[in-house]
C-alpha cells in the first residue's frame, strides 16, 4: 500500500525514534525550532496528518481512530516497534489515542497544548462548513490570533506570517475533515488506559486549549506531570522554543535499562 503520510526524518538512524505530531492546520515544519536539539539524541520523525501538508487527503469522514490507525500503519511500514511521542493540539489528540489503543508502541509521551474533549461540536462543524465553502483564508486571521500572544505577534511578524501561510496551504477538505474528527472526539474514557510516562504541557496564555484542559489530562493519566509554559499561546513550541525543547529532552530521557 502506498504510504499516505508524508514524513520528515532527522537525526541518527540508530537512535531511539521520536515521533512528532503537529497541530490542526500546520505541518511538519511547525517543529523546526526543536529539531537541532532533538536530533542530537533521537531519530526524529515528523509527520503531516491526513489532509495536511504533503500527506494524502482521502475522502472523509475522518475520526481519531482513522488518524491513529494511519499512524500505526506508518510505524509498521517503517518497521519501528515503539516510539517516544510528542504531539501538539491535534497531534496530542492522536497521541492519546495511540497510547491508549497501542500502549506497547509508545514508550514515553509529551502532550502539548491539547485536549481530550474540545467542544462544543457545533463550532467545529461550522468551521468545517465555512472552510469548505469559502476556503481557509476566511478563518486564517482568527485562527492565527489564537496561536501566538499579541506580544509575540508584534515582535515576530515574520514567524506569524510563515505559520499563516502554512495554514492557508492546508487542503480545505482535509482541514474540514479533521475539524469534524475533533467535533466527534471524546478521549476522556481512554486516558486511564495510558501507561506511558506522560508530560502534559500547557501554554499559560493559550485560548484554544486552556490550562484547565491540560490539568484534566494530567489528572487522568497515572503518574502524569503538568508543566505550564509562560508567555505562550497555542503554538507554545514556536513561541517559547528553548523552554519547550528543554521540557521535551528532560522528559524523554531514559535511564539505562529502562523499559
Amino acid at each position: 500500500m502506498t504510504p499516505r503520510l508524508h514524513l520528515a526524518v532527522d537525526g541518527p538512524a540508530d537512535a531511539p525514534t521520536l515521533l512528532l505530531g503537529s497541530s490542526l492546520g500546520t505541518a511538519a515544519a511547525m517543529w523546526e525550532p526543536q529539531i537541532p536539539a532533538l536530533a542530537e539524541r533521537f531519530r526524529v520523525v515528523r509527520y503531516d496528518h491526513l489532509g495536511h501538508g504533503r500527506s494524502a487527503t482521502p475522502p472523509g469522514p475522518y475520526t481519531m481512530d482513522l488518524l491513529g490507525r494511519e499512524l500505526l500503519r506508518t510505524l509498521d511500514d517503517l518497521d519501528v516497534p515503539w516510539v517516544h511521542y510528542a504531539g501538539l493540539s491535534l497531534g496530542g489528540m492522536v497521541g492519546m489515542w495511540l497510547a491508549a489503543h497501542a500502549p506497547h508502541r509508545v514508550r514515553r509521551m509529551v502532550l502539548l497544548c491539547t485536549s481530550a474533549s474540545l467542544g462544543p461540536p457545533e463550532q467545529w462543524h461550522e468551521r468545517a462548513a465555512t472552510v469548505r465553502a469559502a476556503g481557509l483564508p476566511t478563518i486564517a486571521d482568527a485562527v492565527v490570533a489564537r496561536w501566538f500572544t499579541p506580544a509575540f505577534a508584534t515582535a515576530r511578524p515574520d514567524v506569524v506570517a510563515a505559520h499563516r501561510a502554512m495554514l492557508t496551504a492546508t487542503p480545505p477538505d482535509g482541514y474540514a475533515a479533521c475539524c469534524e474528527a475533533i467535533a466527534a472526539m471524546d478521549l476522556r474514557p481512554d486516558l486511564g488506559r495510558i501507561t506511558a510516562p506522560t508530560l502534559v504541557v500547557a501554554g499559560a496564555d493559550d485560548p484554544a486549549t486552556p490550562v484547565e484542559h491540560a490539568r484534566e489530562i494530567a489528572g487522568s493519566i497515572a503518574g502524569a506531570r503538568l508543566a505550564v509554559v509562560g508567555a505562550a499561546a497555542h503554538l507554545a513550541n514556536v513561541e517559547q522554543p528553548e523552554q519547550v525543547s528543554r521540557l521535551l529532552l528532560e522528559h524523554l530521557h531514559e535511564e539505562p535499562g529502562e523499559r
